[in-house]
């Protein structure tokens, strides 16, 4: 299936969490904590700024992001966790 966002949307393909401490002890799945970083699959095309001219989206499709905690809508693309959120709830770009 193929999802393209909307004007000031992002699909982000969410990371999954850390399943083990650094110990080595196994964290059961109701215990952990939601994950805020993934990587941009898709961007929309941007938004219009006062005089109408088209603003394109800060990110690029391979970045990796941390985005606001409780952003977004969650959807599953081929089995995979995704979130649509808007672009100002992408906090940062991790290098």
């Amino acid at each position: 299936m193929k999802v393209s966002p909307l004007g000031d949307r992002v699909l982000i393909k969410v990371q999954e969490g850390d399943t083990k401490t650094a110990g080595g002890i196994i964290i059961p799945q109701t215990a952990q904590e939601k994950t805020q970083t993934g990587v941009i699959v898709a961007v929309g095309h941007g938004v219009r700024d006062d005089a109408g001219k088209l603003v394109a989206l800060e990110v690029k499709v391979g970045e990796k992001v941390m985005y606001d905690k409780y952003a977004g809508t969650q959807i599953k693309i081929d089995g995979a966790d995704h979130l649509i959120v808007k672009f100002s709830d992408v906090l940062a770009v991790i290098e």
